[in-house]
């Protein structure tokens, strides 16, 4: 038996439902099912592509009784990698989630937060958002896996219909970069949203007035900014080294980061 943790689809269908040779109507692929030494070939109907198996053995002159299409996990993001993928990073009140709806609108990209997400999912009551609420009430981290699942899920559910994908917040550091390549695909660009230290402090103090946020005093602020440039500024080197960072100057107005932004973007 194959494991679930493959994401792998088993399909059992009777040959006389689905004959031997039949022309797909998206592709114009051939499809088959034939015993050839042992073993079963099928090309499955979504891509054409043959996938071979040793499932089991059919009897040699016997009549297959069915068409076994493996449809590999791997196989549901093949798609993305012909998306356009931004990782958007910046420190807490540099202004990125203000750039990334205003992408969203001009350029029509799926803006999806790792932080979103995961209370979304808790919130669904889910046997998943349990184990999450579970893990985080303990203070503990959610397992990069369950993270990169979850990003994977929310990207193919839209991947016939966005013309790309902001991902914000991600990575906070190399090693889940690289796991998104490995599971996912690669990023397309990285933007640094950068403002300055003392920018940010003070915009997120302005925020304070008014969010009743419990973080956004000075001393919280300051600690939080700490933490982000430990993590960061690894990431940055990373992908610089890669030739893929678009640093945007996170000082001035909205509108004028937004051009940066634009410049970059146009370009692709």
């Amino acid at each position: 038996m194959l494991p679930a943790s493959l994401g792998v689809l088993v399909t059992l269908v009777n040959p006389s439902w689905f004959p031997a040779d039949r022309q797909h109507p998206r592709h114009g692929d051939v499809v088959r099912a034939r015993e050839e030494a042992g073993n079963v070939t099928a090309r499955h109907p979504a891509w054409g592509s043959p996938h071979r198996s040793r499932m089991g053995r059919v009897a040699a002159g016997s009549q297959p009784e069915v068409l076994l299409c493996l449809v590999c996990g791997s196989m549901s993001t093949e798609k993305l990698k012909h998306h356009k993928i931004i990782f958007v990073v910046g420190g807490p009140g540099s202004g990125k989630g203000t750039q990334c709806e205003k992408i969203v609108q001009k350029y029509g990209y799926t803006h999806l937060s790792t932080g979103d997400l995961l209370r979304a999912e808790v919130s669904s009551g889910s046997e998943r958002g349990k184990k999450l609420q579970a893990i985080m009430e303990k203070g503990e981290l959610v397992p990069l896996d369950t993270v990169l699942d979850m990003l994977r899920d929310a990207m193919v559910a839209k991947a016939d219909v966005s013309k790309g994908f902001l991902i914000d917040g991600y990575p906070r550091e190399v090693k889940q970069g690289e796991e998104f390549e490995k599971k996912i695909a690669p990023p397309t660009l990285l933007l640094y949203v950068d403002a300055g230290k003392e920018t940010m402090v003070k915009r997120l103090l302005k925020r304070g007035e008014t969010s009743g946020r419990v973080d956004d005093n000075e001393e919280t602020i300051k600690k939080r900014l700490e933490t982000y440039y430990k993590a960061t500024e690894p990431v940055i080197a990373f992908y610089k080294s890669r030739g893929i960072v678009r640093q945007l100057n996170a000082e001035g107005s909205v509108e004028e980061v937004f051009q940066q932004v634009c410049s970059h973007l146009d370009s692709l």
